[in-house]
């Protein structure tokens, strides 16, 4: 049997990222960039307020207290997206909301939390303000390109585009950005027994699944997926439908028919089509994995001669299908987007009730639930059931602990553990 790690570099080294591509910015969320972004705009790109208050000369308000407060006229008013050209001079102040720009003269801003407006709100010279606390020169003032320079290296390539950089490519004006684009995926179910249209179950029959969990899978991993739905158990169909799919999608996933058993249309139709590697992993569950480059004919689906598509066949139990995938698949296709970090993260986890097992020359997956437990360490237990068939314990993990060969975890022992989600 091969090592998982041997599997996993086989199938990485195939899977290279897909070329770069040019993007608008708003569309950019989630890729990763594939080159640098340089600010061509400061932010921001004027000195303005940090709060609402009062724009003043510093000097001027010296010596305020609560017990001794300054009084000084407004002789204006200034909004975010507004402007004064009034040049402001000792002894006066300016009302001013937060972004606003600063008016020549003032050099530090009192929060109207220290303030009192006496009288009405009139520009004219007519108001005053008591100031009840002392400023410094720069107190609540952003400079000009306190945030970014002009010029300044905002981001490297191979940078993920999360919420927050977005804002600031926004900020910045970056209006278009290159990326590594989303792989695009096809999804699809093999088999006569399979229906999905929730009309009753006939004899023999069961109810799609493995399609609609890797599709939900593919989709969190940020994927594009193109479901090509249930495909029966026809050689030639089945190869008219993994050659369209190759022509118009970046890889493919398929579930079932990968192990060295009797005839499958599958491994007959892959056979012919693709370059694979049937293989037989030492891990426990998702041991029979399949993994090939399927080429592309010139001109097929508008593409050039020589394109060679990834295919990911994954093991037909719903289990074994999804830890294939996650141990797999999900890192190859996070790779093909650009992603350098494409493992899920690992952490040393405490087994509460331990996970035993028994030698058998595989590594163990054990689905679990993990919990930061009241010392910050990040506690485990077993869903319950971990046949490579029983989804529905598997469904409740949020984790998946790494048990290597020999007699398991004690209770309290510490274990690997790969985390599907974090929270």
């Amino acid at each position: 049997m091969l090592d998982i790690a041997e599997a996993r570099s086989h199938v990485l080294s195939r899977c290279p990222a897909l070329a770069p591509r040019a993007v608008s910015y708003r569309d950019a969320v989630g890729l990763v960039l594939a080159e640098l972004v340089v600010a061509v705009e400061s932010v921001p790109p004027f000195v303005n307020s940090a709060v609402d208050g009062y724009a003043v000369v510093a000097a001027s308000v010296a010596g305020a207290s609560a017990d001794g407060p300054v009084q000084l006229p407004v002789v204006g008013e200034v909004a975010a997206g507004g402007y004064t050209d009034r040049v402001l001079q000792p002894g006066e102040a300016i009302r001013i909301m937060t972004g606003a720009p600063m008016p020549a003269g003032a050099d530090a801003v009192v929060m109207v939390e220290d303030t009192e407006l006496l009288g009405d709100r009139s520009t004219d010279g007519g108001s005053l303000v008591s100031i009840r606390r002392a400023v410094r020169a720069g107190d609540a003032v952003r400079g000009a390109g306190d945030d970014v320079r002009a010029g300044t290296l905002l981001f490297p390539a191979g940078t993920v585009v999360r919420p927050a950089v977005l804002g600031v490519l926004a900020s910045v004006n970056a209006r278009e950005v290159r990326v590594v684009p989303r792989v695009r995926v096809a999804v699809l179910s093999t088999g006569d027994e399979l229906i999905d249209d929730g009309s009753p179950l006939q004899p023999g029959q069961i109810r799609e699944s493995n399609r609609t969990m890797l599709h939900a899978a593919l989709a969190e991993a940020g994927c594009e997926v193109v479901d090509l739905g249930i495909v029966r158990d026809d050689e030639a169909a089945l190869a008219g439908v993994l050659q369209s799919a190759a022509a118009t999608c970046d890889a493919i996933v398929t579930s079932g028919g990968v192990s060295m058993g009797d005839y499958d249309v599958v491994k007959a139709v892959l056979s012919q089509l693709a370059d694979m590697r049937w293989m037989q992993i030492a891990i426990k569950p998702a041991k029979p994995f399949a993994f090939g480059l399927l080429p592309v004919p010139g001109g097929a689906g508008g593409v050039a001669a020589g394109r060679q598509v990834p295919v990911f066949g994954l093991p037909g139990n719903p289990v074994s299908s999804l830890v294939s995938f996650e141990l797999l698949a999900r890192p190859a296709l996070r790779q093909m987007m650009g992603h350098t970090d494409i493992q899920r993260p690992t952490v040393a986890a405490v087994a509460d009730d331990g996970l035993p097992r028994r030698p058998d020359g595989k590594t163990h997956y054990v689905r679990v639930f993990a919990a930061f437990g009241d010392d910050g360490r990040v506690h485990v237990r077993s869903v319950g059931a971990q046949g490579s068939h029983q989804l529905a314990a598997t469904s409740l993990a949020n984790a998946i602990a790494v048990v290597a060969d020999g007699d398991g975890i004690a209770a309290g022992g510490p274990v690997p553990t790969m985390l599907l989600s974090v929270g």
